[in-house]
């Protein structure tokens, strides 16, 4: 029997088929552990799982790698492996390039990409996985009600503005014909198993009923943490708001250490006086693959990936549009200060060892993120096109992203990229320590031997440890003298001044969206909710009260543009 109800109540629900559109690094994970987990909703039988993946020259493939048992995703993702392969070969799991296949699906899981195109969401590549599906929905069973669930990352306001309008082109309306929800992901390359089993998630819907299907069922696969039901324009409040506000946190470390860099001060021994300071400690300092999770993170060679670049901006993308003012926003501060990384990265190498024209530099990890093969927004991308433009001749290596691939080509470095790590390491005059893939720490003996210098742009080695080359040794954040108590007062007080700023923000574009979007009192953010779910996040996205921003003094020549700006 499809899904029937009883007024509002669910009476019945029977889940034969779960499609997952799009087997990237949300989709894949999702698609195997729901294959998995054996799902029996309303049968006896379990769920059979269908990946659909276009036809595409870049990722055409995915579908004949995944129906012979293999995985998709690249580098390093623990258990993924094994449960796409046992899964195949029990027949609960496929792959398909048709969206034909899913029209019976009794679930559909959107995890197509999104992104933005300047300061507006670029919804490209999802209006086609929408228009194929909504196409094989009109040949559904009759009576069948599917719940379409976007795992995708939403700009406020779209699933009522833009999703569900979209269906109802093709006479497919929410309530009646399908159920429109989100349960936007929470995943990290390197730990995708991890996190979806561990980490707490969100059901958001337009419809009241929503949340508690999707929670029904992925109840069976988040078994380390708790659904939280919701509605839609909530729950893609907080996705975006949790990137957005790690977002601001990094930029303001980032300002942070490139004072401490500037003053020979030693950052990490501030960061966690700081932290301990606000109880709210790590182990990131000591540990390059720890996720930071304090409230002073750790700046990098840049902020990568494909959340923390836009999402800040798909947050504010309703207000920017009706041209509100953005003068006193740090969300949107914070990008234009940690897409200064990179160049900073620069100008601490030629800080330390002089100008790098003519000289030849090797680019250790393209990837944005440890262990990943994921180049999407890389930093070191961006550093690379710099040093070239600086008249460097340079190098990239990376174990894991292939040589074809795509941002590789679109920034024009794949032929300065290679993955052999003697050829990167030859006569180079600086090596810059870009990503903390473990592959590094193996090989840390041969990158010691080189006779170049050694920029630390990602915490990877610790400069007490190093083997006789700490005088040709530098890094972010790397100073050696000891912060002032004076100094650790007044990054705390700035970062109170940034965390209340935040707050401030975040109440008046929620009030914002309720005037325009909130149709009626279920689908209605809340402050108080907002923060209340955004504490489930496990990188520590824990929201302040409101309130009015206090002036912080300069400290020894320290002053905060973000602490600042919520003040302007």
């Amino acid at each position: 029997m499809p899904l029937t109800w009883k007024g509002n109540e669910i009476a019945q629900w029977h889940v034969k088929k779960i499609a997952v559109v799009g087997p990237g690094i949300v989709g894949m994970p999702m698609a195997a552990l729901l294959a998995h987990a054996r799902i029996r909703e309303g049968g006896s039988e379990p769920a059979r799982v269908l990946v659909v993946q276009r036809n595409s020259p870049t990722s055409g493939w995915k579908v004949d790698a995944i129906n012979s048992g293999k995985s998709p995703i690249g580098g390093v993702e623990p258990a993924l492996d094994s449960i796409v392969a046992e899964s195949v070969a029990e027949g609960l799991l496929s792959a398909s390039y048709s969206y034909d296949d899913l029209a019976d699906a009794d679930m559909i899981l959107i995890c197509t990409q999104t992104d933005k195109n300047g300061f507006a969401p670029e919804y490209g590549p999802l209006f086609e996985a929408l228009n194929g599906i909504a196409a094989a929905l009109q040949k559904k069973p009759a009576g069948n009600v599917p719940v379409v669930v976007f795992e995708s990352t939403l700009a406020p306001s779209s699933m009522l503005t833009v999703v569900r309008p979209l269906f109802e082109k093709y006479g497919l309306h929410d309530g009646r014909d399908i159920l429109l929800g989100n349960s936007p992901n929470r995943v990290m390359p390197g730990r995708l198993v991890e996190r979806v089993a561990r980490a707490d998630k969100l059901a958001g819907g337009l419809h009241p009923g929503t949340p508690e299907l999707i929670a029904r069922i992925y109840a069976r696969i988040v078994t380390g943490g708790i659904v939280y039901r919701t509605n839609s324009l909530t729950a893609e409040i907080v996705k975006t708001l949790e990137n957005a506000y790690r977002d601001v946190r990094i930029a303001y470390a980032a300002e942070v250490a490139r004072f401490c860099d500037a003053n020979d001060i030693d950052f990490f021994a501030l960061r966690d006086k700081v932290n301990t300071s606000v109880s709210r400690g790590d182990g990131a300092s000591a540990d390059p693959r720890a996720v930071p999770s304090g409230a002073l993170l750790v700046p990098t060679v840049g902020v990568g990936g494909h959340c923390l670049p836009k999402d800040g901006i798909l947050l504010w993308w309703r207000a920017i549009e009706a041209k509100e003012n953005t003068s006193r926003s740090l969300i949107l501060a914070s990008r234009t200060i940690n897409d200064e990384s990179p160049a900073q990265t620069l100008a601490l190498a030629e800080r330390r060892f002089g100008s790098l024209k003519g000289k030849r530099a090797a680019l250790l990890g393209v990837a944005y993120r440890f262990d990943s093969e994921d180049t999407r927004n890389s930093p070191t991308l961006v550093l690379a096109q710099a040093l070239v433009d600086r008249g460097a001749e340079v190098v990239l290596h990376d174990p894991y992203v292939h040589d074809r691939d795509q941002n590789l080509a679109k920034t024009k470095m794949t032929s300065r990229f290679t993955t052999d790590l003697g050829a990167a390491l030859k006569n180079a005059d600086v090596i810059f320590l870009c990503t903390a893939h473990g592959y590094y720490q193996e090989h840390r003996a041969q990158i010691e031997a080189s006779k170049a210098g050694i920029v630390d742009a990602c915490n990877l080695f610790d400069p007490h440890s190093l083997n006789g080359v700490r005088d040709r040794y530098t890094g972010i954040g790397r100073g050696r003298k000891s912060p002032s108590n004076a100094l650790v007062d007044a990054t705390v007080a700035g970062f109170r001044a940034v965390e209340m700023g935040v707050a401030n923000e975040l109440d008046t574009l929620i009030e914002y969206l309720n005037a325009r979007y909130a149709t009626d009192d279920f689908n209605r953010a809340s402050l108080a909710e907002v923060r209340r779910l955004a504490a489930t996040c496990t990188t520590g996205c824990d929201i302040a009260h409101v309130g009015d921003v206090p002036a912080i003094p300069a400290v020894e020549g320290f002053s905060s543009r973000l602490a600042a700006t919520g003040r302007a």
